[in-house]
């Protein structure tokens, strides 16, 4: 596996700075490190015997996937005192599929001390269910403002506050990577989860436009209907797909994966970790790193800073990453342009 770093003059893509990926690990640390910097020390902050208690409320399904960047949230406690087992407990609840309201009602009879509402559908869920336990938000989906989630990014005003990437524009940068990559690209399938609302489909619309790409939403609503929605999108005859965030679609990142190379459809995904498992692309947040910024506001709250307090974040660290083993296998050749830009290009 190779890996590049940095930018080169007269690319049109307008990406972030590329980092090379073996100092996540390091990065993730940093952004504990300054955001326990603002916090009272664990030993003053905490309780003498108390079990912290913290709800879990997260629209896909429970596996390793979501348990590795679950980490990421895990480890900002542990840096700060709140060890599970010891003196930390989650109460984890998991949709996909299943209502996510009933599950959001059900957290707030364990009175925890905050929840970790997860994606727009989970947000909402635990939005309207309490206005008085704190609530961290990690959503890649919503504009909080406009949502009625916070009344403002500095001072959220209320229970709730969080992680949020409010940039839909985004769904137009995989439209551009995907055209780059398949010069004859015309049609275009789109994965879409309509829990996470429509504000990405939306853009990739607008910029559909704009690219003269013709594009073909399919909805997937759980990991189980992601097999039945590649399916429909082959009946379009598509020369390429997008995958919208969801964390269905995350969840179900492995089964996509094979279902690309079973309908040889190139494939971008915005998750971090889809190329290495055998996908074409993937471009969008680092999502541990996001987990791991959530855990700071989560610390912030346990030591007695109320979320109105609290500003809202944004995703500190993207990444782009291509597999040119499945390029090779779908008869694609990467331009020099998108690789160089590239965090990660695996051989």
């Amino acid at each position: 596996m190779r890996r590049r770093a940095g930018a080169r003059r007269g690319v049109r893509l307008d990406f972030p700075p590329a980092i090379p990926s073996e100092v996540r690990v390091r990065l993730i640390g940093l952004v504990l490190a300054l955001g326990l910097t603002l916090v009272p020390l664990a030993g003053e902050a905490q309780q003498a015997g108390k079990v912290w208690r913290i709800g879990v409320l997260y629209p896909g399904a429970d596996n390793s996937l979501f348990r590795a960047n679950f980490d990421g949230f895990r480890q900002a406690l542990g840096t700060a005192g709140y060890v599970e087992r010891r003196n930390l407990a989650f109460d984890l609840r998991f949709g996909d599929g299943r209502a996510l309201a009933p599950l959001a009602a059900e957290l707030t009879t364990f009175r925890p001390d905050l929840v970790l509402a997860i994606a727009r559908s989970g947000v909402m869920a635990m939005h309207a269910a309490t206005s008085t336990i704190p609530v961290v938000a990690l959503d890649l989906e919503s504009d909080p403002v406009a949502s009625g989630f916070v009344k403002t990014i500095p001072r959220p005003g209320g229970n709730l506050t969080g992680v949020f990437m409010d940039f839909p524009e985004l769904a137009g940068k995989w439209l551009e990577i995907l055209q780059t990559t398949i010069p004859a690209l015309a049609r275009v399938a789109v994965l879409w989860d309509p829990a996470t609302g429509s504000a990405q489909l939306d853009a990739a619309h607008r910029a559909a436009r704009i690219l003269k790409l013709a594009l073909y939403p399919i909805e997937a609503r759980t990991t189980a209907e992601i097999g039945p929605a590649f399916r429909e999108a082959m009946r379009n005859r598509p020369s390429g797909m997008i995958v919208l965030t969801s964390p269905i679609f995350n969840s179900g990142r492995r089964e996509i994966v094979a279902l690309a190379a079973r309908y040889r459809l190139p494939t971008l995904v915005p998750f971090p970790g889809y190329e290495k498992d055998g996908g074409l692309v993937s471009y969008g947040p680092e999502v541990m790193t996001m987990y791991a910024q959530a855990g700071t506001l989560a610390v912030k709250i346990l030591s007695g800073t109320p979320p109105t307090e609290i500003p809202v974040e944004r995703p500190t660290r993207f990444t782009f990453a291509f597999n040119l083993k499945t390029a090779k296998a779908l008869g694609l050749t990467i331009p020099q342009t998108l690789l160089l830009r590239a965090d990660q290009v695996i051989e």
